[in-house]
């Protein structure tokens, strides 16, 4: 019996034990699968002020693998304060780039303002370490407000000092600090006249060049502060320099009359005797000239550099110049000592690029941001006396080991006429992706903007993670490479441009490197205009392209674009008025090439934008999308020229990622 006993038991048990196992198992699941059935994986949505139209859903996963390269960003040298050795930089703070102050060098950055919107400039009042005035304009549209605000920040918020409408520029402080010189539109909305308020009174500013309609830029005061400097741009090779009495209004021509020189970096000698420019008019490059005003002779100081001069900056004692020759993309650091005119050795600062020179008021050291291909911008100073230099930021790389990223290389061909062209080659590391690799093309912007072998930002996400080889060429009409070569796409010959990347297309069939039948393009503002060229015209070799506030059709560009701009910018392209320049200009719009683009673009746009109107944008997905071709459009409501606000350019990149793998790596 008891042996019977166990025998039923133990099935029994079994069984009894198999059921709770069953139930235990499937009710448990019973939530997890309702929700794999009925819940959609998580999207990643569009900021709030975005509009999309043929953009898929971003899966989150996405924003995951690309998080890492999201806070690329670094730390921009803007200038000093007045009175203590601590440099002004711009980070990004949330969604905006705000002013900070640092103390020590690579210590805490201390916020000296959080503003609403992005602020860049920040200029601090003479012997005044805690009064500055910083500039801000409102979702991108380009209508520079000025403020006055102390540090640190207070309960009492920043004070307009301008009409709060117009389009507002270089302020300039009186050397007391008792007044402050700037340019504004509000005169007639287009010109820039040179206005004057004194921050410490409720009185009105003043326009001090009257109802003159001729557009006036603001170099900086004498030193007895009764007069300004200005100049005033004729023309692409035509500058005027002029100096204004602020009491009595009166303007004196510095320059000859009617002569065709172009000055820029205008800056007066220590003595007020003679002024120190950059200019091309005596050389196929960009050289330092100091012109006596008495007698107007022009004496060239840096002939013996075959590179163009960047930038220059005079120190506050008047015994230095410091400037930057532009040599082959990289920048090298110069110094001129004024007293016996000779130049003194710097530091080897490396392959790098220099920007935004600013000498210490008092103290007499350099300040400069310096950006390589392994690093973004960070603050540096030098100090001449000592020759130390000091590096003031260090932002925290949160992608991987800074040695990881691509060097560039450079790449030397002939175009269809022998000109001799270049870029610059970031490769995948090969061991991680053998060749051959697919390619894109980035064309850059101004159109007389130069690429150069600086730090990738996101892009590096591309070249690391993709794969994807980038190439920034330098086409005819970039800069650094002397004035005929900046000509070379004027007028008719515009898109001679658009064969020098026929060149490159070219030199990729001989590239072993390249994988010739994954080739894309992309561009922003004149890049957005050859981007769009170079699908219609070269419809066979590129998968895709990407536009970013891109220029359309030339003609409703120019009739279209803020008026503060269309002078210069017929200056560049050719005046649409003229009927055979708007023949030749309607001729040559990739609007009207629209069925011959039948490679999947993606159009990004800034609403605001007073540069590249939206309209661009809007015609030419309008066109493009009617042949069938895929189109992605994004519309962003709060943002200009280019995405500044994080969560806006954080999409498009997202955005941008999802839209090269489905169309230049997919199938």
């Amino acid at each position: 019996m008891a042996s019977t006993l166990t025998f039923f038991r133990a099935p029994r048990e079994k069984i009894c034990l198999l059921m709770v196992f069953f139930l235990t198992a499937f009710l448990g699941e019973l939530p997890s699968r309702a929700q794999k059935t009925n819940a959609s994986p998580p999207n990643i949505a569009p900021p709030q002020n975005m509009e999309t139209r043929g953009i898929p859903p971003i899966p989150k996963e996405v924003q995951t693998a690309v998080g890492k390269y999201l806070f690329l960003g670094g730390s921009t040298f803007k200038g000093w304060n007045s009175v203590r050795r601590e440099p002004i930089v711009t980070t990004r703070i949330g969604n905006t780039t705000q002013l900070h102050l640092m103390q020590v060098p690579l210590g805490k950055r201390e916020p000296i303002i959080r503003w609403r919107e992005s602020v860049a400039v920040g200029i601090f009042r003479p012997n005044d370490g805690n009064s500055f005035v910083f500039l801000s304009d409102t979702n991108g549209d380009e209508q520079y407000q000025i403020y006055l605000a102390n540090t640190p920040p207070s309960k009492e918020p920043p004070r307009l000092l301008t009409d709060g409408k117009s389009r507002n520029l270089s302020p300039k402080w009186s050397a007391d600090g008792a007044q402050l010189a700037y340019t504004s539109t509000q005169g007639n909305g287009k010109d820039s006249d040179v206005w004057l308020v004194n921050p410490n009174t409720a009185e009105a500013p003043q326009n001090l060049t009257g109802e003159s309609g001729m557009g006036f830029n603001l170099l900086g005061w004498y030193r007895d502060q009764q007069s300004l400097l200005l100049s005033r741009d004729i023309s692409s090779f035509r500058t005027e320099l002029w100096s204004l009495n602020v009491a009595s209004r009166q303007r004196i021509l510095l320059t000859k009359k009617g002569e065709d020189v172009s000055y820029s970096n205008v800056r007066l000698g220590p003595n007020e005797s003679c002024l120190y420019a950059i200019t091309d008019a005596f050389s196929d490059f960009r050289e330092i000239t100091r012109m006596d005003l008495k007698s107007g002779v022009r004496t060239p100081l840096t002939s013996h550099i075959p590179w163009d001069i960047e930038a220059f900056e005079i120190s506050g004692d008047g015994r230095w110049l410091a400037f930057t020759s532009n040599e082959e993309g990289y920048c090298r650091l110069h110094l001129l000592d004024l007293e016996t005119g000779k130049e003194r050795d710097v530091p080897d600062l490396g392959n790098a690029i220099i920007s935004n020179l600013q000498w210490h008021p008092l103290l007499g050291e350099l300040g400069f941001s310096l950006n390589t291909s392994q690093s973004p911008n960070d603050a540096h100073s030098f100090a001449p006396d000592s020759g130390v230099v000091t590096r003031w930021t260090n932002r925290p790389n949160n992608a991987q080991p800074l040695t990881n990223f691509s060097e560039p290389e450079l790449v030397k061909i002939q175009s269809f006429d022998d000109l001799p062209i270049s870029g610059w080659l970031y490769m995948p590391e090969s061991k991680k992706f053998p060749p051959p690799r697919p390619l894109l093309i980035s064309i850059h912007g101004g159109p007389s903007s130069q690429a150069r072998p600086d730090f990738r930002g996101t892009g590096n996400y591309y070249i690391n993670e993709l794969g994807i080889a980038m190439l920034y060429p330098n086409v005819r009409g970039s800069s650094g490479y002397g004035k005929k070569f900046l000509d070379l796409d004027n007028g008719f010959k515009r898109e001679d441009a658009v064969k020098d990347i026929g060149a490159f297309l070219k030199w990729t069939e001989q590239e072993p490197r390249i994988q010739k039948d994954r080739i894309g393009v992309m561009g922003a503002s004149y890049g957005g205009y050859m981007t769009l060229s170079c699908l219609a015209h070269y419809p066979q070799v590129f998968r895709c392209g990407i536009d970013t506030v891109g220029i359309a059709n030339f003609n409703t560009f120019l009739r279209d674009t803020s008026e503060y701009r269309k002078a210069n910018r017929r200056q560049e392209y050719g005046d649409e008025r003229n009927p055979q320049t708007h023949d030749f200009l309607e001729r040559i719009s990739p609007l009207n090439d629209a069925d011959k683009i039948r490679s999947p673009l993606f159009v990004v746009q800034g609403q605001m934008d007073p540069r590249v109107p939206a309209s661009e944008a809007e015609q030419i997905v309008s066109a493009v999308a009617q042949y069938g071709t895929p189109t992605w459009y994004m519309l962003a409501k709060d943002e200009g020229h280019g995405f500044n606000k994080k969560t806006n350019s954080d999409y498009l990149f997202l955005s941008s990622v999802l839209f090269l793998k489905q169309y230049l790596l997919g199938p």
